[in-house]
């Protein structure tokens, strides 16, 4: 059985995310969606939100996990006896960083593989932090995020809709 993880803060999840999800499903007989928490960054949504968020978009794909981890990403991988580190690469600046940490990851794992999922034409652009910016000003993410969090983005997020409070 091939295990992977996917690995990022989804800090929200995108529809990019959730492509990426759907297609290293297939790919693999079991994909942990790891929600990397880094104690550098700042969220804006807590790890249990986000978890939340991507049960709630991943509850008709039966091979996909939900968890967390706060430490390196290879400590859980080797903890869980994971095969595969997937990541997706929305363009060049992505594939530069990726690539040294995939090479990060070997050296620190010798039996950590990653492959690299290109993202499809409509998500080549699309980040967490461009929802979050459009979604604080008010502004229709609905083209970006699945229909199933999208309220609970914007309730959260949207500035214009506090402001009137």
């Amino acid at each position: 059985m091939k295990k992977a993880i996917y690995p990022g803060s989804f800090d929200p999840v995108t529809n990019g995310h959730l492509e990426i999800i759907r297609r290293g499903a297939m790919l693999f007989d079991q994909l942990i969606v790891l929600i990397s928490v880094n104690p550098n960054k700042q969220s804006s949504f807590s790890v249990e939100e986000r978890a939340a968020f991507l049960r709630k978009v991943c509850y008709d794909i039966p091979n996909v996990r939900v968890d967390s981890c706060s430490g390196l990403i290879v400590d859980y991988f080797r903890s869980h006896e994971c095969d595969i580190i997937v990541k997706g690469l929305r363009a060049m600046s992505d594939f530069e960083t990726e690539f040294q940490m995939a090479h990060v990851n070997k050296h620190l794992c010798p039996r950590a593989e990653t492959v690299f999922l290109c993202a499809d034409s409509q998500s080549t652009y699309l980040s967490s932090s461009m929802v979050r910016q459009i979604a604080m000003f008010g502004g229709d993410i609905s083209p970006f995020v699945p229909e199933a969090i999208k309220d609970d983005i914007i309730k959260r997020l949207d500035r214009t809709n506090k402001e009137e409070q």
